[in-house]
Parts: structure tokens; sequence; C-alpha cells
């Protein structure tokens, strides 16, 4: 299912065939409120010192889309965020400590648990997003089968695929904090919880 998901989105930037416009893509937008978690350091998933996961319940609705990955991907790269793919959620626990990272759910559902061991356990579902900042541990315990992910990052950012070990844990430390804050929200730009929340959060640790 993934290689035909990749194959149909290779298409798409090829020929622009199937991919929704502008206009299409903020027509399809919800204005949600914002769910926001804190994840701690466990000892072996940094997550991340300064800023909360964000999540958006049903910020886009799908209903009707042929393919409601390439909504997701224009959405996201509207809002600077790119280097997309669509794939699922690996279901080991893994971290990026060099980049933020936005998932969108384009078709099914899963369970997914933030943060390593002892972190927020979420049910995603079709058109939700969820805003990882660097360093926070993710890893799928369940999903359906139909699931369709997108992912993407801002272009700030270096990818690193952490794993959890004690060693990577003392390297992921010291990158996670020098990650530049993104310009945009990946859903609603200038007026998303990126914009408010997380550099709000950034400007309070500085005084």
């Amino acid at each position: 299912m993934y290689v035909r998901e990749a194959i149909k989105q290779k298409l798409e930037d090829l020929t622009g065939v199937a991919r929704p416009s502008a206009r299409k893509v903020k027509s399809r937008i919800n204005r949600r409120k914002t769910e926001r978690h804190r994840l701690k350091d466990d000892g072996l998933i940094p997550n991340n010192p300064k800023l909360p996961l964000i999540v958006y319940r049903n910020a886009a609705r799908l209903a009707g889309l042929s393919d409601p990955a390439a909504l997701f991907e224009e959405m996201f790269a509207t809002n600077g965020w790119g280097d997309a793919w669509r794939n699922g959620i690996y279901d080991f626990v893994h971290y990026h400590p060099r980049t933020h990272e936005v998932l969108g759910i384009a078709r099914g559902r899963a369970e997914v648990r933030f943060g390593g061991e002892n972190g927020k356990v979420l049910r995603l579902r079709r058109g939700d997003v969820v805003v990882l900042p660097a360093g926070t541990g993710h890893q799928a315990l369940r999903a359906s089968d139909g699931l369709v992910v997108v992912g993407a990052y801002p272009p700030s950012g270096k990818y690193d695929e952490f794993k959890g070990s004690k060693k990577e844990h003392a390297r992921a430390r010291r990158m996670v904090p020098k990650v530049p804050l993104p310009e945009k929200d990946p859903v609603y730009g200038d007026g998303g919880a990126v914009s408010r929340a997380w550099r709000g959060t950034h400007a309070r640790k500085k005084r």
C-alpha cells in the first residue's frame, strides 16, 4: 500500500494532476482548539524541555477526496513544511533530535504513544494533525490496515532518527534545544499554536 502511495505522490508532483489548489485546501481546514501535552525526559527519550506536543483534532475535512494525502501535503507546503512523505508510523520508539515534525492522518486510525515508555497514548484518526517538537519520542502501538500518514518538516531542521539508547540520549540533549523554531504553524500558518504556544514559551524562557 505504501509503495502505491509513494508512486501516486511522485506522479502528482510531476504532473500536478489531483493536486488540490490553495483555495481548496483553505476551504477544507477546520478551526479547532489545541491539545497541548508536556512530555518529560525519561532518561532514554529526551522529548523537548521547552515546547509542548500540539494536537489538532479533525483539522481537515477529507470526506469525498480521492487523494486526502495530497491535501495534507499542500497544506503543509503552503506553510513552509516540506520533504513530505506518505507512510505509516513505526512500531518502535524513535525521535528526531534536530528537526520538528508534523504528522497528518490521511486515512485510517492509530493508537500512538508519544514520549517513550511512560509517555502519552493518543488515539488518532483521519483528519487529525500532530506537531512534534524536536526530541519527541513516538511509536505506533496499534494501527488500522488502511492507515496513511503524511509527514513533513520545517526547512530549518536536519533529519536524524534516534531510537532511544543511552549514548544517543546524551547527544540528543545537546541537539534538541538548538533546533530553530518554525516560521509558521503547518496547518494555520501565522495564526496557529506553533506561532502562539511555541514562540510564547520560547520568549518566556529567554527572559
